[in-house]
């Protein structure tokens, strides 16, 4: 008799074990119901998630900055948001990444190529990093990340990829209305102004003698005139042809460097301006490079965007060995020309419309004294920043974490 109730709870056990395999499970009650879907799924990516190896990949970024406190991902802090944070956020959400990589972005090997201050934009921006390759990665990342950060390519790398250390050159744009040429003498209305080939060519002429190694302390706050870090390699610089986008002409200023300082570019094309308007004199470019303080005005930051960047070397040795391909974008390129004609381009015009940060700044260059002191370049710095920095741009850094 013994024998019975124990062969009748062997079969009871077995029917349960049958409907668990089934997708059922008992209440507690004994009446099975079916799992829910979304569990089903969850079970289903988390089992692909263990089969799919991770490698170490560069993701292809653009992004439009305004709203975000930079690039750079401040673990921890909840306060500013940046573009890492959704980032991350979508990489773990589509299963990338397991949940505490994204805690400790160590645990990925995650680099950024250049670290993008406030609401400063990319179209080419790269990272690198170790995640799981899913299939459709792409799609899943875009799937949890806003319509105006996109991931636009993928590529497999080395091991010991790091896209810092392994960039030779970076690529930065700015976009600004071309009214901040005009001479400051000269009555401007800023719907009307259309810059001329003489201006746009003494533009050219200054923006070329940036060109080659300078010791560029008086460019940026961080550094001493006998810092050896202070001196920059910039292969060109130069301004396109002007065009016109929602009744005001705009122009686009391209510059390839090596690496860039802290506010860099910004004062870079601060400091042609105020040449071109008749603030101050040409021979003040050569005089920033020696070892004396000047005044150098900082341009605002809404028009900066970081283009691309460049891995020549690393082409050159893994571009073609049969297991890599080069780091090369040509066949995104399309991609990049629609997301900046419809995130990028439209921020940097509405912007401008509303907040008119290059206005308000060039409401300022007559108060710099281009031939002072250093006592008072610390007075006029102080009126340059609250100028300025007043849609909260902050410009490039590549050389810092």
């Amino acid at each position: 008799m013994a024998e019975e109730p124990r062969a009748a709870l062997g079969s009871q056990a077995k029917r349960l074990s049958g409907s668990s395999e089934r997708g059922e499970r008992p209440e507690e009650n004994g009446h099975p119901v079916k799992r829910l879907k979304r569990e089903e799924e969850e079970e289903d990516a988390e089992d692909q998630n263990k089969k799919s190896p991770k490698r170490k990949i560069v993701l292809l970024m653009a992004y439009s900055g305004k709203g975000y406190h930079g690039m750079q991902r401040n673990v921890g802090s909840s306060q500013f948001k940046t573009i890492e944070d959704d980032l991350v956020s979508a990489l773990v959400q589509s299963g990338c990444i397991p949940e505490n990589h994204g805690e400790d972005m160590k645990k990925m090997s995650f680099q950024r190529c250049a670290r993008t201050d406030k609401g400063v934009s990319a179209a080419g921006q790269i990272v690198s990093l170790k995640v799981r390759l899913i299939d459709d990665i792409l799609q899943k990342i875009n799937n949890h990340l806003p319509s105006h950060i996109r991931i636009l390519g993928l590529k497999r790398v080395t091991g010991g990829f790091n896209s810092k250390n392994k960039c030779d050159a970076r690529t930065y744009s700015y976009m600004l209305p071309t009214f901040a040429f005009a001479h400051k003498d000269q009555d401007v209305q800023e719907e009307v102004y259309r810059l001329d080939k003489e201006t746009l060519k003494k533009v050219n002429k200054l923006l070329a003698c940036y060109k080659g190694t300078h010791n560029f302390h008086n460019f940026t706050s961080q550094k001493g005139p006998r810092d050896p870090s202070a001196k920059r390699y910039i292969m060109e610089m130069y301004c396109g042809e002007p065009f016109v986008r929602e009744n005001i002409e705009f122009a686009v200023i391209k510059v390839k460097g090596q690496s860039f300082m802290m506010h860099q570019i910004r004062k870079m094309i601060g400091l042609v301006i105020a040449i071109v308007k008749g603030y101050a004199a040409e021979s003040i470019i050569e005089r920033s490079w020696g070892e004396e303080k000047v005044d150098v005005p900082k341009a605002p930051g809404l028009g900066l965007v970081l283009e691309r960047v460049h891995f020549e070397k690393y082409n050159r040795r893994f571009g073609n060995d049969g297991l890599h391909e080069p780091l090369e974008w040509t066949e995104e390129e399309e991609k990049i020309a629609v997301f900046k004609e419809q995130y990028i381009y439209p921020t940097i015009i509405n912007t401008e419309r509303e907040e008119k940060s290059m206005v308000n700044w060039l409401n300022t260059l007559s108060i710099h004294d281009f031939n002072s002191s250093a006592a008072g370049i610390h007075t006029n710095n102080k009126i340059s920043k609250s100028s300025s920095d007043l849609e909260g741009s902050d410009g490039c850094d590549d050389d810092s974490d």
